[in-house]
C-alpha cells in the first residue's frame, strides 16, 4: 500500500526542491521561527549543505546543527532550557550590520543556506537592497540560498520579483505528536510530573492541539501538567479551552469546542433529516466508493429564525469542533492583509479538520461590492478565493454559510454544486413556536405547563425564534419589577408591546419567500 508523505517530510522535500532548483531567495512568513530553523536544519543536513543564521543581535553564525547539534526534537527542548548563550556558535566578525552581513555572504565560497531573521525591514535602505540583489544574483548560479523569515514580510518591488514564497502550514499531527512526546519526556525528567496518559489517549491530546503552533502546543501541555502535578486525559478539556482563547486572539476565527455548543434547536426537521444522511459522507464506506465528504450548505432566512443556532447544532450532532469566521476582523485597511487573513483562516481550518466552518452573514463578507470596485476589488478577490477553495478543498471541512439578504449574494454562489444544498428558514409555524417557547421558558426555570400555551403561541404568530426568546426575557424582567411570578398575562402584555420584523419588514419578507420557493429547500 502506498502511503502519502507526512506534512513535515513534504515540507522538507519542498524546501529542498526550491533550493536545488536555483531559487536564491525564499520567503517564509511565520511567527514559528524555531520551526523554520528545524525544517532548514533537516533539509540541509540531508543535502549535506551548511546552514548559517543571521540576526541583528547576533550577526552571522553557523546554525546549532552545523556545530554538532543533531537538530532532534529532544535536543531542541534541551536548548530551550539551557542558560542563555550555552553552546552558541561564534559569529563571523562584524556581521551584525545588515550591509556587512550581505557582503560577508558574497565572499563565502562554500554552498550554504542562510537564514536571515527579520531581515526584510532592512531592505528599505537602498544600499542594503542593492547589495541583497547582487548576492541573490550570485546565488542563482551556485545553488546557495537566502531564507527570509518574519511575521509580516513586505519587500520592495524590485526584490519581490526575485523571491519565491514558501507556504509553511500549521503543524500536522506528526509534528504535534513529537511535541507531546518531547514535553512528556522533559516533564518526567525535570519536574517529576506524574504522567497518567495511556498510549490510547495520545490521539485525543494531539487532536486538541491541532491548529496551534509548536510553541503554543508545548506551553499548554506544560501548563496543564504543572498546574496540578500530573498530565491526564482530563487535561484535554483545559487544553481545548486554552486553544479557544489562542485562536480568538490570534486571527479571524472563533473556536467553539464540541462540549460548548448548545443543542436546543426547535423545528428544522427537514434539515435534520438531510444532515443525518449527509453525515455518512464522512464514513470509511463512502471513501471506499470514492465519494467525497459533503462540502457544506447555505442557509438563508429572516433574522433571528435559528440559522446561527443550526450551525452550532450541526457541529454538536456530528461531534466536530466549530470554527466561526469573524468577518469584522477579516478586513484590513492595508493592501493585501485581508487576503492574507482569509488564507490564514482557511489554513487553520484545514489543520483542524474534520471540522465545521461557520461563515455568518456571508453576504457581508463575499457580497455587496463583488460587482464593483467600491473597495478596490477586495470583495471580488475574496469571493474568487473562496469559490476556488470550495471547489478544490480535500480536507473534511463542512461549511455552514448563513445569509439574511439574498440581494447582496453573488449569483455564482447560488449555482448548484457550490453547496450541497440551499436551505430556506421561514418564520416558525405553530408547532415550532410551541417548541421554541417551551425551550426558553425551561431555560429560565419556568414550567411550561403553568402557562396558557395555546394563547401564547397564537400571540407570537409572526415572531422569529430570537424575538420569542427576547419576549420571554423581557417578561421575566417585568415580573421581577412587579415582584410576582411570571404568568401568562405578563407574557401576553410583553408580546403585544413588541413589533416583530415580520411587521416592520413585511415587504422584504414577502420578496424573500417568493425567491426561496423557486431556489431553496425548506428546513422543515
Amino acid at each position: 500500500m502506498h502511503l502519502s508523505p507526512s506534512p513535515l517530510s513534504a515540507s522538507i522535500h519542498e524546501l529542498q526542491t526550491l533550493i536545488m532548483s536555483f531559487h536564491p531567495a525564499i520567503v517564509i512568513e511565520t511567527v514559528e521561527e524555531e520551526r523554520v530553523q528545524t525544517l532548514l536544519q533537516e533539509a540541509t543536513q540531508d543535502m549535506k549543505m551548511q546552514l548559517l543564521e543571521w540576526s541583528i543581535t547576533q550577526g552571522l553564525a553557523r546554525s546549532h546543527s552545523a556545530s554538532g547539534n543533531t537538530g532532534t526534537s529532544e535536543n531542541r527542548w534541551v536548548d530551550e532550557c539551557a542558560p542563555p548563550g550555552a553552546h552558541k556558535p561564534a559569529a563571523f566578525e562584524d556581521t551584525a550590520d545588515p550591509l556587512k552581513a550581505l557582503k560577508c555572504l558574497q565572499d563565502i565560497s562554500f554552498k550554504a543556506v542562510f537564514l536571515l531573521k527579520d531581515f526584510a525591514r532592512h531592505l528599505d535602505d537602498a544600499e542594503v537592497a542593492r547589495q541583497f540583489r547582487e548576492v541573490i544574483q550570485l546565488f542563482a548560479q551556485s545553488r546557495s540560498a537566502i531564507v527570509l523569515t518574519g511575521n509580516a514580510i513586505k519587500l520592495p518591488a524590485e526584490i519581490a520579483h526575485d523571491v519565491v514564497y514558501f507556504d509553511l502550514k500549521l503543524p500536522g499531527r506528526d509534528e504535534l505528536q513529537q511535541v507531546v512526546a518531547d514535553v512528556m519526556r522533559s516533564l518526567r525528567v525535570k519536574n517529576r510530573v506524574q504522567i497518567e496518559l495511556q498510549d490510547a489517549d495520545i490521539p485525543a491530546l494531539v487532536q486538541a492541539l491541532s491548529g496551534m503552533t509548536l510553541k503554543q502546543a508545548r506551553q499548554v501541555i506544560a501548563y496543564a501538567a504543572l498546574e496540578d502535578g500530573k498530565l491526564t486525559l482530563q487535561d484535554v478539556g483545559r487544553i481545548l479551552q486554552r486553544k479557544a482563547q489562542v485562536i480568538r486572539d490570534g486571527g479571524v476565527l472563533e473556536y467553539f469546542p464540541t462540549s460548548d455548543v448548545p443543542v436546543d434547536l426547535g423545528g428544522f426537521n427537514g434539515l435534520k433529516q438531510w444532515l443525518a444522511q449527509a453525515r455518512v459522507g464522512f464514513s470509511p464506506q463512502a471513501q471506499a466508493l470514492n465519494l467525497k465528504p459533503p462540502k457544506g450548505i447555505l442557509i438563508v432566512g429572516i433574522q433571528g429564525c435559528g440559522k446561527s443556532l443550526a450551525a452550532k447544532a450541526i457541529a454538536r450532532a456530528w461531534k466536530m469542533p466549530l470554527l466561526k469566521l469573524d468577518t469584522s476582523r477579516l478586513y484590513d485597511k492595508y493592501v493585501g492583509e485581508s487576503e492574507k487573513n482569509f488564507r490564514q483562516a482557511i489554513a487553520l481550518a484545514e489543520s483542524m479538520a474534520p471540522t465545521v466552518l461557520w461563515i455568518d452573514e456571508i453576504e457581508k463578507t463575499l457580497g455587496g461590492s463583488t460587482g464593483g470596485d467600491a473597495d478596490g476589488g477586495l470583495s471580488r478577490r475574496l469571493f474568487g478565493s473562496f469559490l476556488t477553495w470550495m471547489q478544490e478543498k480535500a480536507q473534511e471541512i463542512f461549511v455552514v454559510a448563513t445569509a439574511n439578504d439574498l440581494s447582496q449574494l453573488p449569483p455564482e454562489l447560488l449555482r448548484k454544486g457550490r453547496f450541497d444544498e440551499l436551505f430556506f428558514v421561514d418564520l416558525p409555524n405553530d408547532a415550532e413556536r410551541t417548541t421554541i417557547l417551551q425551550i426558553h421558558l425551561t431555560r429560565h426555570r419556568q414550567a411550561p405547563q403553568h402557562f396558557d400555551m395555546a394563547a401564547l403561541v397564537k400571540a407570537i404568530d409572526g415572531f422569529s425564534g430570537a424575538e420569542i426568546e427576547q419576549a420571554v426575557i423581557a417578561a421575566l424582567y417585568r415580573a421581577l419589577y412587579l415582584q410576582k411570578p411570571l404568568d401568562t398575562a405578563i407574557l401576553l402584555e410583553t408580546i403585544k408591546a413588541t413589533i416583530p420584523l415580520s411587521v416592520s419588514r413585511r415587504e422584504d419578507l414577502q420578496k424573500l419567500r417568493a425567491i426561496a420557493q423557486e431556489r431553496f429547500v425548506s428546513v422543515r
